[in-house]
């Protein structure tokens, strides 16, 4: 996770100068939001898979989060973006805005100034390029995802992730390569950083928004298996029905699609990446690297 350098309110600076401050709020308080965006390399160039939609998404966890001024419009954001995978020379990369609170310590948004930094760095999947070919194996994870009235569950708040680390390192301890996450009544909600999808009989269904981060990739991915001629809505789904499924696969700007082969030692399926994963797979990879139906629609050329 290296790069020559950060965008930092406005300006490009050194990596090892985007810093903040030991005491800001968002370091102690988690009062802050995110966002994770992917450049690829195409055959037009490097290009940046729905670019807008992300930083809208930041600007709207802003707005969630209860923030009041915040100076930068999405054009600025696009731009700095732009900005900062030039400065690094990048063809393809991870990038990474973080608007972080400036101000005293103290649980009061309005005593301190919202500030923003975007890194971008070279990364590769983030299951594992073989979790891509073979799938992964899950586990239910024994921590709750959060109640819609405990934090904002559409927004991308920095705090909200301690939930998702302790779900993950819990699962990455039990010998598992992920953690599936119930929602407070039950019913499957997400994955500690990925949204999930459930296969049978040629249907596809995933868990409804209201409890979820909406991701950008799983609405990706819902416009792929409709142009792909898949049925696909929108159920509350329990964990047993996980167990049964003909085939798994869970998606984010991280794992992009990822198939699951077992869950809780259930094999899913043959145990393999299902025909329909590897179809919807295949054209979320064609049309991030620039040659699918949907690339000019999009990505956004550096």
């Amino acid at each position: 996770m290296k790069a020559d350098y950060i965008w930092m309110n406005g300006k490009i600076v050194p990596f090892e100068e985007a810093n903040i401050h030991f005491l800001s709020p968002t370091m102690h308080y988690g009062i802050g939001a995110f966002e994770g965006i992917r450049c690829y390399e195409t055959p037009e160039g490097a290009a940046v898979f729905r670019l807008r939609e992300h930083m809208q998404r930041l600007l709207d966890s802003v707005l969630i989060l209860g923030v009041s001024e915040f100076p930068y419009s999405i054009d600025d954001l696009c731009q700095a973006t732009f900005e900062t995978i030039k400065a690094n020379g990048f063809k393809g990369c991870y990038i990474r805005p973080l608007i972080y609170l400036d101000g005293p310590l103290g649980l009061d948004l309005d005593a301190s100034v919202a500030k923003i930094g975007i890194a971008a760095w070279e990364w590769g999947t983030y299951l594992g390029d073989e979790a891509l070919e073979r799938g992964v194996h899950m586990m239910v994870s024994s921590f709750t995802r959060h109640h819609i009235n405990v934090s904002m569950t559409k927004a991308k708040i920095s705090g909200n992730y301690v939930n998702s680390v302790l779900a993950k390192t819990l699962a990455l301890r039990s010998g598992y390569d992920e953690a599936i996450m119930l929602d407070p009544n039950g019913y499957v909600s997400e994955c500690s950083g990925e949204n999930l999808f459930v296969v049978n009989d040629q249907d596809i269904e995933t868990p409804p928004r209201a409890t979820i981060l909406e991701g950008i990739t799983r609405n990706s991915l819902v416009t792929i298996a409709k142009d792909s001629g898949y049925n696909i809505t929108e159920n509350l789904i329990s964990r047993d029905q996980l167990y049964i499924a003909d085939e798994l696969f869970v998606c984010g700007t991280a794992a992009e699609v990822t198939p699951v082969r077992a869950v809780d030692h259930r094999t899913i399926g043959l145990g393999k990446p299902g025909p329909i994963t590897k179809t919807i797979q295949q054209v979320f990879f064609d049309t991030v690297n620039g040659t699918g139906k949907r690339s000019k629609e999009w990505l956004e050329y550096v």
